[in-house]
């Protein structure tokens, strides 16, 4: 029992959290320059719109199934990357994922998805984010670095790092989080890509 309560508050945490901190952020642009550039506040208020429906329709859905054991949840797949990275513009991809494993995929999204939620809640004044994917003997190396001060990033705390680090060890990876050195905050994780093991997502 309590792992299913820790596996369904960690699925309404992925569900929830990323469109929440994308909200407050345009949120914060909107106030910022309503009355200089009203097109930039409309633009904001457009991607509030578009956030929250993405997140009401994901959390409808995984609420569902958790209610009553049908239908299907929102699937994890860094074919979803572009839908992630795109109303975020100081966001940037560096490398190819590539086919991978379904587990490794929903497990690599999920942690994207964190480290960029992160990042916009802990380093507002970070000017780059990079996404990087890199496949080498070990697996799967993905990286999300920000350039913003690591002051007041979260080391080692907090269910959504928790939660990351769960889902790399489970299928057999690693992960690591912490500040780097001249500035900013890292996230790196390897996941081996013969990792297959069923339940991870």
């Amino acid at each position: 029992m309590a792992q299913e309560r820790l596996r369904i508050a960690r699925e309404v945490h992925d569900v929830v959290a990323h469109s929440l901190a994308m909200i407050n952020v345009q949120a914060g642009v909107a106030a910022h320059v309503a009355d200089r550039r009203p097109e930039e506040a409309v633009k904001a208020l457009r991607a509030i719109k578009e956030a929250s429906g993405h997140a009401l329709a994901d959390l409808r859905a995984t609420l569902g199934v958790l209610r009553s054991g049908e239908g299907a949840a929102p699937v994890p797949s860094l074919r979803r990357l572009d839908d992630l990275v795109a109303p975020v513009a100081r966001a940037r991809v560096v490398g190819e994922p590539g086919e991978l494993p379904a587990p490794v995929d929903a497990a690599a999204y999920r942690v994207v998805q964190e480290a960029l939620t992160n990042a916009l809640r802990y380093a507002p004044d970070a000017t780059a984010i990079t996404i990087g994917f890199d496949r080498t003997d070990e697996g799967l190396v993905l990286s999300v670095v920000d350039n913003g001060s690591a002051a007041t990033a979260p080391v080692g705390s907090g269910s959504g790092l928790a939660g990351m680090r769960e889902r790399v060890e489970a299928l057999g990876g690693t992960l690591r989080a912490g500040p780097v050195a001249g500035g900013g905050f890292e996230v790196r994780a390897v996941l081996p890509l013969g990792a297959a093991r069923k339940g991870v997502a």
